[in-house]
């Protein structure tokens, strides 16, 4: 298969010291920015889990930091929650949150974050097409997880209208705004690998 260059590659320095650096950065950067957009969370009366842009952060970072810096930047969001930094949804902190009715979501994002990372590394994000596959996937791997956990909390028979049915729609909105973005910006960079 061939490998192909992730947006963090592009500017990624030669020099090992530098290397290291650079890739600490993007980490934790990665983790901040998946904080930032988490902090505009929509309560859903009726569900546990609020309307947050947080998925969709989680899936971007993974597509252009690549898998193991995704993963790994995702790791470091969760860490920063659970040391209570106010970094989860709406400025929830504490491990609480993550053995919480939410927490299947938290822990599927460092999923999401790989295996959207590494279809990426595979050239999945130069085509709107297969961007619309990876971030759809990711998308899978978030929702597996959350419903699944949060079946645990409310039943068996809720998890589906609490946990994905409500969230269906921006999950799509979000998905398709990655596929125009990634695309378009390997097209303005002029880079194929």
């Amino acid at each position: 298969m061939t490998s192909y260059t992730t947006y963090a590659d592009l500017y990624r320095p030669q020099a090992r010291s530098h290397a290291l650096a650079y890739n600490v950065l993007l980490v934790i950067g990665g983790s901040l920015l998946v904080a930032a957009i988490a902090q505009i969370a929509i309560p859903v009366p009726f569900s546990p889990v609020p309307i947050t842009g947080q998925t969709f952060g989680v899936l971007l970072v993974g597509a252009l930091l690549g898998s193991r810096r995704g993963a790994l930047a995702l790791l470091a969001y969760l860490a920063e929650g659970i040391m209570g930094l106010p970094v989860f949804a709406g400025g929830a902190f504490g491990l609480a949150r993550l053995m919480g009715p939410t927490g299947g979501y938290l822990v599927g994002f460092v999923g999401a974050a790989w295996l959207v990372g590494y279809l990426s590394e595979i050239g999945f994000d130069r085509k709107v097409w297969t961007t619309l596959v990876a971030m759809t996937l990711g998308n899978v791997v978030i929702f597996f997880f959350g419903v699944l956990w949060l079946g645990m909390y409310v039943g068996w028979e809720k998890a589906l209208p609490l946990g994905l049915y409500p969230f269906l729609t921006g999950s799509v909105v979000k998905t398709a705004l990655a596929a125009a973005l990634l695309p378009v910006g390997w097209k303005l960079i002029g880079k194929k690998k």
